[in-house]
This record gives C-alpha cells, sequence and structure tokens, in this order.
C-alpha cells in the first residue's frame, strides 16, 4: 500500500475511533426519542398493543391502557434524551437495560401470539431490539470508562 493511502487510513480510523460511539449515542437517542414520542398518541404507534398488554402483564395490571402507553413513552423519551444530550447518561442507561427487558418479555409472555408459524410482524419488530441492545452495551462501556483505541496510531 502506498503511504498516501496508509496515512489516510490511519486517518480515518482515528476519527472513528474518536467519534463512532457518540454517533451511535446520538443515533439510537432519536430512535428512542421518536418512537417513544409516538407512544404518546393513542393508535400512532405500531407497537402500542403489544406494548401496553406487556406492560399490563409485567406489572400485574398495576398499569394498563393509556397509562400503561405514557409510562412506556415517558421512558423512552427520558432515554433518549439522555443519550442525545450525553446528561444523565449513566442513569438513562440503567432505565435502557429495564426497558430493553420488557421489550424482548413478549417473546415469553406471547410466544404463540407471536409465532403462530413464521412471525408476525410484531415478533419481527421486537427482533431488531437485539441491535438497539448490542447499541446500548457499547455506549455503556464507554460510559463506564472503556475508550475505542485506534492502533494504527499506536504503531507509529
Amino acid at each position: 500500500m502506498t503511504a498516501t493511502i496508509e496515512s489516510m487510513i490511519s486517518k480515518l480510523a482515528g476519527w472513528l475511533a474518536r467519534n463512532s460511539i457518540d454517533i451511535l449515542r446520538v443515533s439510537l437517542g432519536l430512535v428512542f426519542v421518536a418512537f417513544g414520542t409516538l407512544k404518546f398518541f393513542p393508535g400512532v404507534s405500531p407497537a402500542e398493543a403489544l406494548s401496553v398488554a406487556t406492560l399490563e402483564r409485567l406489572s400485574l395490571g398495576l398499569l394498563s391502557g393509556y397509562a400503561a402507553q405514557a409510562v412506556i413513552a415517558a421512558m423512552e423519551v427520558f432515554i433518549g434524551l439522555t443519550l442525545v444530550t450525553g446528561k444523565l447518561l449513566k442513569t438513562g442507561l440503567v432505565v435502557m437495560t429495564g426497558a430493553l427487558a420488557g421489550f424482548f418479555a413478549p417473546y415469553a409472555l406471547f410466544f404463540t401470539n407471536l409465532f403462530p408459524g413464521a412471525p408476525t410482524l410484531e415478533a419481527q419488530y421486537i427482533f431488531k431490539d437485539i441491535v438497539l441492545a448490542a447499541a446500548a452495551m457499547v455506549i455503556g462501556a464507554r460510559a463506564l470508562g472503556a475508550r475505542l483505541v485506534n492502533v494504527r496510531e499506536r504503531a507509529v
């Protein structure tokens, strides 16, 4: 490889090491704000019925209907705002841990409804949360002090 290409790759790797986790944090936050905001408006979120049914079960019936939906919406918007701003980030990540457990709970609570044969649209909707959980792990690692390092810069 030419020295120019090697230099460009090293610079790109350095930029990604410095910025990619923050970009991931903000983009994940925007996803949470967007999906959470939808849940404040009855009938707008495609996951409304499933999320309400899940929280009704998890809360043993203490939260139901719009109250359950509003709690979910507020929680998701809070998580999103902590991610976007970086303020109260560790608190937001703790709340997100509980939220992610709730996101996957329908697989245990409503498995036969979600998989009557092939996965339903709701089952597929939940499946994408694996990526959100993985992103949260990377962001959590950074919040707890881990760093992404460009080994090319160390070698030079």
